[in-house]
């Protein structure tokens, strides 16, 4: 059995008060029998993990660099996210790959520095609408995945893979428990090609989970948790999420 994820990206939300608000709450709520985590903003990373100390609730960062150290003015390193105590580092969400032009290979190195400090990258596919209506779905997914397989080799098992189709994501759309299902289960047969620990890897799916539609979702057999946006800044609106991966 692989246990259950639940993982908050807050995007470019939030403020020091809201935040310990946001917090506050989610402490009360938990304990989970789910894993939980935050993915917060680079600012907020220090003051996450002071409210979390002593709790189940693991935080982590929603991008990282590719590059070790250097001349890259505006860039956060996975050496400085380990540093902060992150657990988890989100790569190749599909916004930072459309807004910022991310490539599957620099998603693919992103993945790799995180590993290499000991930080879990949370690594994201998916199609767009236009691919998906142009029967494109598995094509898209598999050609993502492939680099970061190749650039990782052995050390894919170590991965989280989350599967986001962007059309579901913050449109209020999302996919039905049998197409997310689908989609998991081709992501884990390319997996099981790469690494014997596939089967304990854990894939998870995001776009518009809801407390009304998680326990359906997070009861296919290869969905093994969430990455959720919207709902994670709202502590009942998660904390019902993360109830329903029990």
């Amino acid at each position: 059995m692989r246990k259950k994820l639940v993982v908050g990206n807050w995007k470019m939300h939030g403020n020091r008060a809201s935040n310990a608000l946001l917090l506050s709450g989610l402490k009360e709520a938990g304990p989970w029998t789910a894993d939980v985590a935050v993915c917060v903003p680079f600012p907020y990373i220090t003051e996450t993990s002071l409210a979390l100390t002593g709790t189940q609730i693991a935080y982590g960062s929603q991008d990282c660099s590719a590059h070790e150290q250097g001349a890259y003015t505006g860039e956060v390193s996975s050496a400085m996210l380990a540093d902060l105590g992150c657990r988890f580092a989100i790569v190749g969400h599909s916004e930072r790959r459309a807004y910022h032009q991310e490539s599957d290979q620099l998603v693919a190195d992103k993945a790799k520095a995180a590993l290499a400090h000991g930080v879990t990258p949370i690594v994201c596919v998916g199609e767009t609408l236009a691919e998906r209506e142009a029967g494109q779905t598995e094509h898209v997914v598999k050609r993502q995945l492939a680099a970061v397989i190749h650039t990782l080799t052995h050390c894919i098992g170590e991965i989280v893979l989350a599967y986001e189709p962007v059309w579901a994501i913050g449109t209020g759309l999302t996919a039905t428990p049998e197409q997310a299902q689908a989609v998991h289960a081709v992501l884990r047969q390319q997996l099981r090609a790469a690494t014997q620990k596939a089967d304990a890897m854990r894939i998870l799916y995001g776009g518009s989970v809801k407390p009304d539609n998680a326990a359906l979702l997070f009861s296919q057999p290869d969905i093994d948790g969430g990455l959720i946006g919207g709902a994670a800044l709202k502590a009942a609106d998660f904390s019902a999420i993360c109830r329903a991966a029990a």
